[in-house]
């Protein structure tokens, strides 16, 4: 995925189902500059992960 596109899911009211390495995520925040996105993995908010955009993927439904 592109920044763009991930900044315009992080944007959006609806829910965007996204992956990271096949396990669903929340884009909590990006970072437009560096091309990176922290991403909220599963349920538990802690559990969180800064990764380049590149690696996130949108589901089709």
């Amino acid at each position: 995925m592109d920044v763009q596109r991930a900044q315009d899911i992080f944007a959006s009211k609806d829910m965007i189902a996204v992956h990271l390495d096949g396990e669903p995520v929340w884009i909590e925040e990006v970072d437009v500059t560096n091309k990176m996105a922290t991403v909220q993995v599963g349920s538990r908010p802690t559990n969180t992960h800064t990764v380049g955009v590149e690696r996130l993927e949108e589901q089709d439904h």
